[in-house]
């Protein structure tokens, strides 16, 4: 099935590419820019969604859903939000078609204008807050602690599927507070909760720290995010969580009573991760034979393939296949028996190897004699022979063996991938030749950040949260004082 591959060192964009369509994830749409996400992709995004509800739930968040068309006059009350996004915005200026007198099909009518064009949502913030100011009154009302999943649209010139969409699907929190210590803290937390979702869920490392003045969120006072490196040594945003200050409760005059009495503006956070997490999961962990997926992600944990050559033995083999299945299941295994007749093993074991199925369980006439079943691991292509007594405990197992496997390899190969420098010509040579994340000292000023922006491409990815006693030194390209070293690296 993978014969017509490309592998990782081939050409990287095409052997992600290839995943994408060949493991049915995702495809192109007749909507330039857009993607249909098929099944098997959805699912991983609906595993990623149920894991990232219950925790948002247990640290006290619930649901809402606010419109995805916000009138043009919200973006101009907050002027670095409107500046950060007007570029990508995509605008509705009438409400009818009619059809045109010429006979060729439908056209806008053109007496159908808006009076206000709408501007379809490429973050919510400015929806959410004018709604806020209808629920806010007293120190009574605060907290509010909400999150919606959406779709959000950012006009994208240049685009590949999962990483960079005009249309794609993510959720966004939005909280107020009383007290500029609550929303900081909020703001922390939720940095806490991708980055166990990261770690723990996706099997993918990150680096926790604050973006630069440059990378921060359009509006806010202080960005947070959580970095991930790509098998190609390229940085990949993970998850940001914004802490807002006031200035969105001051642009839609968000205000609330305090226990004085007197009135104040409420302290705002907002925080997101999207379905660009999937092309993480494609990136950080497959190979030159397709899709890997951690056990916790992976809509088919385990596919049990019956090999046999006669409907005799079709039926024997079937029915102990099912007999684990049932058993994996009480589990809560999500186990698939491909007992279709219309394709051969050697095919099935070839598709799910590519689709990154964890384990793979193939059973024939013999297993049954010698009570045992043939494993493979999909994330280092060993097979086993295993007794079938007790396979469930062996296959849960196996699956936290898996999990753990995928992150310590994703750990090591960031960790063999992150350099100190401190010269300017050693910055760029460890750029061309191989990438990664470069620690190296910098001035603290936007004008120097640019600057090696323009001349290599690279972007502060944060400031890392654990080097904040890290030594002095000077800056990497100008030779002022630093501080501190901060993370730079190519970025999707």
């Amino acid at each position: 099935m993978a014969k017509d591959f490309f592998t990782r060192e081939e050409n990287y964009s095409r052997w992600y590419n290839d995943i994408v369509l060949k493991a049915g994830l995702a495809e192109t749409s007749a909507v330039r820019g857009c993607m249909v996400i098929k099944p098997y992709g959805y699912a991983i995004w609906e595993k990623m969604q149920s894991a990232l509800d219950k925790m948002f739930k247990d640290t006290g968040h619930s649901n809402a859903y606010f419109p995805i068309f916000i009138p043009k006059s919200f973006l101009n009350k907050e002027a670095d939000h409107v500046e950060g996004f007007a570029k990508e915005c995509a605008v509705v200026t009438h409400y009818r078609l009619k059809n045109d007198p010429s006979g060729k099909g439908i056209i806008v009518d053109e007496d159908a204008r808006l009076e206000e064009e709408l501007i379809i949502r490429p973050t919510s913030e400015t929806i959410i807050w004018d709604t806020y100011r209808k629920w806010v009154q007293s120190y009574r009302d605060l907290p509010i602690l909400v999150n919606q999943w959406a779709n959000v649209v950012r006009w994208e010139m240049r685009t590949r599927m999962f990483l960079r969409t005009t249309e794609f699907l993510w959720q966004e929190g939005h909280t107020a507070h009383a007290t500029k210590e609550e929303a900081v803290e909020e703001t922390l937390r939720m940095l806490d909760v991708y980055t166990e979702f990261a770690e723990k869920h996706m099997a993918i490392p990150v680096i926790k720290g604050l973006k630069s003045e440059n990378e921060r969120f359009a509006g806010a006072v202080d960005t947070y995010c959580i970095e991930a490196l790509m098998q190609d040594g390229k940085a990949l945003q993970a998850g940001t969580s914004h802490f807002l200050g006031q200035n969105f409760a001051k642009a839609f005059d968000v205000k609330f009573s305090n226990k004085a009495g007197s009135m104040e503006y409420v302290w705002a956070t907002s925080w997101g991760v999207s379905t660009r997490l999937v092309g993480a999961l494609i990136m950080a962990h497959s190979d030159d034979n397709g899709l890997v997926l951690p056990p916790k992600l992976a809509p088919i944990q385990v596919v049990i393939v019956p090999i046999y050559k006669s409907s005799e033995e079709y039926q024997k083999v079937c029915e102990k296949a099912y007999e684990i299945k049932n058993m994996l299941d009480a589990k809560n295994i999500s186990v698939k028996v491909d007992d279709r007749d219309t394709h051969k093993p050697g095919w099935k074991f070839n598709e799910y190897e590519f689709k990154g199925v964890p384990i793979r369980i193939a059973i024939g006439m013999r297993d049954l004699e010698n009570k045992t079943v043939e494993i493979a691991r999909r994330d280092t292509l060993e097979k086993a022979s295993y007794q079938q007594a007790d396979i469930a405990n062996k296959i849960e197992h196996l699956l936290e063996a898996i999990q753990d496997n995928l992150f310590r390899k994703a750990l090591a190969f960031r960790e063999d991938n992150t350099i100190k420098v401190d010269k300017w010509e050693d910055f760029k040579s460890v750029l061309d030749s191989r990438g990664g994340f470069i620690m190296a000292h910098w001035d603290g000023t936007a004008e120097t950040e640019e600057k090696i922006k323009e001349e290599t491409k690279a972007t502060i990815r944060c400031i890392p949260f654990e080097n904040k006693n890290s030594e002095k030194g000077k800056c990497i390209y100008s030779g002022e004082p630093s501080n501190q070293r901060v993370i730079f690296a190519r970025a999707y």
